[in-house]
């Protein structure tokens, strides 16, 4: 009887945390404008920085051949020291004028605490921008459209 027990309550512990989980973070619809320049397709990674201005974790990287990973300088100094499976995680590079759209995950105990998702580009050839664009996790920070400074004409968050 004991056995049984203990098994009842191990599997309600197990399907209250694998809801907890999944409760925890919540999706975005990413839409992201290039601006109008020249050149090949723009390697783009999303990633989210922590209140300390250190990389936390890659939300998206937009550009799926590798060897071009190392023109996202700062990025791949994080990524080099932990390399992660981000193979679910990349799409096709942008060319200039293009839109994309895709679909990243936020933890929900992220937003509101100091945390912002970083947006760096790099073209080949042509300037690298470690910081093209930032988005403050706030409440506010997630529903306004912000702006690029380099190939990134502007993103804008909504959610799902």
């Amino acid at each position: 009887m004991k056995s049984i027990f203990k098994i009842s309550l191990t599997t309600l512990l197990i399907c209250f945390l694998s809801f907890q989980v999944t409760a925890q973070s919540s999706k975005y619809k990413c839409m992201l404008q290039m601006s109008n320049y020249m050149g090949e397709g723009a390697y783009v990674v999303v990633s989210l920085i922590n209140a300390k201005g250190e990389y936390e974790k890659t939300l998206y990287v937009m550009g799926d051949d590798k060897k071009w990973y190392k023109s996202l300088k700062e990025w791949h100094k994080f990524y080099a020291q932990k390399p992660t499976d981000i193979s679910a995680k990349t799409g096709a590079s942008v060319t200039g004028g293009d839109r994309s759209i895709t679909t990243i995950e936020i933890e929900d105990s992220k937003i509101n605490k100091g945390y912002k998702l970083r947006f760096e580009s790099a073209v080949e050839d042509q300037k690298y921008y470690t910081n093209d664009l930032e988005i403050p996790l706030t409440t506010e920070g997630i529903a306004q459209k912000t702006e690029g400074k380099g190939y990134i004409r502007y993103v804008r968050l909504n959610k799902i």
